[in-house]
């Protein structure tokens, strides 16, 4: 037989006991990773966040490796956050026009606001957060955190968002396309409070740009690699990132090196 393929003696008992070269060997190692985080996404997370999520736990693998991984085992995203259970089933989804179109710099503070949903590991379980941010100073003007996707994560953010900012004219806020936005509850909150929504493109995690920008943010700059034992642990965390530094003290580039409370308070 090794006569016939022309290899060495030794190279073809190595394959015998070996068939798999080492590159498959870390594929699937890899592939474990991968639908890991894509399950704990609730299958929202495509190639480029599950590369961020692998860096983030000391893998080195670029993001074509993982699109690769993911496309030879069937692994897509599904744009927009999966119904809850026990909520709006069988009910259309509602789909505002995406009234934001990328306009991330806006001139008047609560003209245009953004908002989204992250998860954070802890020992106990997911926990998730939901920010509001004013795009006019980046400044996290509303936030929720849970240890489930039920709807009343989203509107608890915004509740905090309108009852600190009150404003006087209609705001844009802007989201994905995830069930907990286009609720009922949530079109109804927002016709009471003077709020017009705006949904991103499916598919198309840029249109939300801002809001992806801050959970990075925290996630390289607080959270790291750690994974919290207690879910209160992690809440406390968080709550300091946001509200003792991110909004009072983190210089941002957007706003000449100034905190998002800095700038508010310069422009007043």
């Amino acid at each position: 037989m090794c006569r016939v393929l022309k290899i060495a003696r030794a190279g073809y008992y190595a394959w015998l006991h070996e068939p798999e070269s080492g590159r498959t060997i870390e594929d699937k190692r890899l592939l474990q990773l991968i639908r890991s985080s894509y399950n704990a996404s609730y299958g929202i997370y495509g190639y480029r966040r599950i590369t961020l999520d692998l860096k983030e736990l000391g893998e080195s693998c670029g993001p074509n490796r993982v699109l690769k991984i993911m496309k030879n085992n069937g692994i897509a995203a599904v744009r927009g956050y999966k119904k809850h259970k026990s909520y709006g089933r069988g009910r259309p989804q509602i789909v505002p026009p995406n009234h934001l179109n990328r306009e991330f710099v806006v001139n008047i503070p609560d003209s245009a606001w953004v908002t989204d949903i992250t998860y954070i590991r802890t020992w106990q379980g997911w926990l998730y957060l939901a920010v509001v941010l004013d795009l006019y100073s980046r400044k996290v003007i509303g936030w929720s955190m849970k240890p489930t996707l039920a709807k009343d994560i989203v509107l608890d953010a915004l509740l905090m968002a309108v009852w600190r900012r009150r404003p006087n004219e209609p705001v844009i806020i802007h989201s994905d396309q995830g069930s907990q936005y286009s609720s009922g509850d949530w079109q109804k909150f927002c016709q009471k409070h003077n709020l017009v929504p705006s949904m991103s493109r499916r598919g198309n995690c840029w249109d939300n740009a801002v809001a992806e920008s801050f959970f990075s943010s925290l996630k390289k700059e607080r959270i790291k690699k750690r994974i919290y034992k207690t879910r209160e642990m992690a809440r406390a965390d968080v709550f300091d990132y946001i509200e003792m530094f991110y909004n009072r003290i983190r210089r941002h580039s957007h706003l000449d090196g100034m905190s998002p409370e800095a700038f508010e308070a310069a422009s007043k």
